[in-house]
């Protein structure tokens, strides 16, 4: 008969093995290995990044907190191809992008990242269903499917009654929403937030945020750069930076 102490070992090393073959299935999104950036030369350069390791998976809902000169923003800018690395890599779904020309890197921006930004750089002359129409055109998306997919992002973030609004007609939560059907719209593989709720007050913040729970419930993998403390516990995990590094990332 075998005894029960026996069985605790065994117990453990099933335990480790299906973790490791879970992380194994885990796709990695984007991942910044050893990555600096530097601005200025001589004695007026200013490293923003020191050997910066980061790795988002799919799925991931993660928040990046730091103080101000902490990196967080220049790494969001890298992430989000909006700057390049002074050295190290960048790999985005497994390909190297850090040494892409300036319409490769226009190219992955529209089809496979969405922003999302604290002011929300709406186009004031046009309707919220145009709005959230315009990564699409730069995409040569059909003008059929471009009407048919934002009128569905629209509703999906709560505004399927305020698609022909101005900008100046919709409150500031309403026109975060969409801002993000907008980043939304091409489906991204990494949905990019900066501050998104820096200018929202606290009720519009918690319908922000809830609506940010939605979407990586859906399965969108998110990256959200805060210094609110509350909305980063609304993430899986918290990215920590501190003098160009990430010095913790720990679950929530």
């Amino acid at each position: 008969m075998e005894h029960h102490c026996c069985r605790k070992p065994l117990l453990w090393l099933v335990k480790v093995l299906l973790a490791n073959q879970i992380k194994s299935l885990k796709k990695s999104v984007a991942r910044l290995t050893n990555v600096s950036k530097f601005y200025g030369k001589g004695s007026l350069q200013v490293k923003a990044l020191d050997d910066l390791n980061l790795e988002v998976n799919q799925g991931d809902y993660l928040a990046v907190m730091g103080a101000s000169g902490s990196g967080k923003s220049t790494a969001m800018n890298i992430l989000g191809c909006l700057d390049r690395p002074t050295h190290g890599a960048y790999e985005l779904n497994g390909n190297a992008v850090e040494k892409l020309d300036d319409d490769s890197l226009a190219d992955i921006r529209n089809k496979e990242l969405g922003f999302v930004f604290q002011q929300f750089h709406l186009l004031q002359e046009v309707s919220a269903l145009e709005n959230v129409m315009l990564p699409m055109i730069y995409a040569c998306v059909p003008s059929v499917e471009r009407i048919n997919r934002a009128e569905e992002a629209l509703d999906r973030v709560g505004l399927g009654n305020r698609m022909n609004n101005m900008p100046n007609q919709l409150s500031g939560g309403q026109q975060q929403r969409v801002a993000i059907a907008r980043a939304i719209i091409n489906q991204p593989s990494l949905l990019l937030a900066d501050e998104p709720t820096g200018a929202l007050d606290s009720k519009t913040t918690e319908d922000v945020l809830n609506l940010f729970d939605q979407l990586h419930h859906q399965g969108i993998t998110i990256v959200l750069v805060t210094h609110e403390d509350n909305v980063a516990q609304r993430a899986k995990k918290i990215a920590r930076f501190k003098d160009g590094k990430v010095i913790e990332v720990s679950k929530n």
